[in-house]
């Protein structure tokens, strides 16, 4: 084997963490490299977080065209060209991508397009997507290398050869039926998406509920909000075999009876990216749910390698792998910083929103956590009236003896940005009455954060 090309700083994938750490580092006058097999910019940019909003946006425009005459608008003929709404998606994929490649020019940062694994410590193979290979080592490597949709074992699964996101959001033909798989996050967005774009969908969640980890009230409402919208949910459901071909006609088992479509999503979860990348000659431990062991300030049990993301058991958001990038981008410029009590706050991208940051009910009332509640319908900030967007909630967990937000959630209209308001509350350790008190602009979504801690029972 030739000598490896030698590098300051060696990161395998370029997901949002990866990425950042590269174009920082490079600018600095760091020698660094990047291996990235297919998307450059990771997952987010190319076929999930933002691909998917463009898709739900082009969703939610199609619901103001059916709903045309609650605004005055005279309704007309009209159709939802998929070939169009892919087309869309992809121009914005493709400006996001140039972009990316314009920073690694700028940073000087050198993006090698290919499959790396590991050889030897800290020492990557890469076999290049144009032909060839090349052999690089760094003094320090960073492991970055995301997580994929995971497939269970159901019997006749696999062989349906079942959508995953990425082909749900390159459909250029609206499925007739959609059967989605898991009452998740991904799940609940692309269900809604496609049923406003006139497929008829089925969610299928082998829980109790949708979003089963969330309050009573939330799960209550997202179902509600399901149901109005004419989307079916089979919950407590578990799948014992799948049979024929997605994209023309399947049919789930259940042990409640068949439910049969045209097309199946899988929504179930998602696995890392950790299998046949040669960790164990890296001297990279992965534990029991094959994410990279690592510490609070994600170093793995090698010398001198780093783990971010979701690869090594971060929350699945592209947020906390920016998070990411900051500790570990500290910890190699001689600060010290961790993931330990760091807020994780989420946002579910259905119309309307929820968005919460801090504890639920649920989480205060398991951990014996006293608090004081406020609740306030949506309908009650004048806002949403002018929007007629007036479904839902807000709610805001305030400490039992003081006046520190243990926790808010929303379910409305602009729920994450207005969650984003609190949160900087929470982080700033500020009382709850300064938002109250505040003089917020009339008429804004933000103005009913003031309703809302205005209700906050007496301590």
């Amino acid at each position: 084997m030739p000598a490896p090309e030698e590098y300051d700083v060696l990161i395998l994938g370029s997901g949002a963490p990866g990425k950042l750490l590269s174009w920082t580092l490079a600018s600095q006058g760091k020698r660094v490299a990047v291996v990235e097999r297919r998307y450059v910019g990771g997952s987010c940019p190319n076929i999930a977080c933002l691909p998917s909003k463009n898709v739900i946006h082009s969703a939610k425009v199609a619901d103001y065209f059916r709903r045309g005459a609650e605004f005055g608008v005279a309704a007309g003929d009209w159709k939802v060209e998929m070939a169009a709404v892919r087309d869309r998606k992809r121009k914005m994929v493709d400006g996001l991508v140039a972009l990316h490649l314009q920073k690694y020019g700028e940073s000087g940062a050198q993006l090698i397009m290919g499959t790396g694994r590991f050889v030897a410590p800290r020492t990557i193979e890469v076999a290049l997507n144009e032909g060839g290979n090349r052999t690089l080592h760094g003094r320090t490597v960073v492991i970055n290398t995301g997580s994929r949709a995971r497939m269970d074992d159901t019997p006749g699964l696999a062989d349906s050869r079942p959508l995953t996101h990425i082909e749900a959001l390159d459909l250029d033909e609206l499925p007739k039926h959609l059967i989605v798989l898991g009452g998740g996050y991904v799940g609940l967005e692309l269900a809604q998406a496609f049923r406003r774009f006139g497929s008829q969908v089925t969610v299928v969640e082998r829980n109790g509920s949708i979003i089963h980890r969330e309050d009573p009230d939330v799960v209550e409402a997202m179902e509600g909000l399901f149901r109005d919208e004419g989307i079916a949910i089979r919950t407590g459901t578990t799948v014992q075999r799948v049979e024929g071909q997605s994209g023309e006609s399947v049919r789930l088992q259940t042990q409640s009876g068949a439910i049969e479509g045209t097309h199946l999503l899988v929504a179930g979860g998602r696995t890392p990216n950790t299998d046949n990348i040669g960790l164990e000659k890296a001297g990279v431990e992965v534990d029991e749910r094959h994410h990279i062991k690592v510490n609070e300030r994600l170093q793995t049990t090698a010398p001198d390698v780093w783990a971010v993301g979701d690869c090594a058991g971060s929350p699945y958001f592209t947020h906390i792998g920016v998070d990411d990038f900051r500790v570990v981008l500290d910890n190699l410029t001689g600060g010290h910083r961790e993931t330990t009590d760091r807020q994780v706050p989420f946002c579910l991208f259905t119309d309307p929103e929820l968005a919460r940051v801090g504890m639920s009910e649920r989480e205060a009332q398991e951990l014996g956590i006293d608090y004081r509640l406020a609740k306030l319908p949506m309908e009650a900030i004048l806002r949403t009236r002018t929007l007629a967007e007036t479904r839902g909630f807000l709610k805001a967990l305030v400490e039992k003896g003081g006046n520190r937000v243990l926790g808010f959630t929303a379910f409305g209209a602009e729920a994450g940005e207005l969650m984003a308001v609190v949160q900087v509350v929470m982080i700033a350790g500020l009382p709850y009455t300064l938002l109250r008190d505040a003089v917020l602009t009339h008429p804004t979504m933000a103005e009913g954060l003031g309703e809302l801690f205005a209700v906050v029972p007496p301590a």
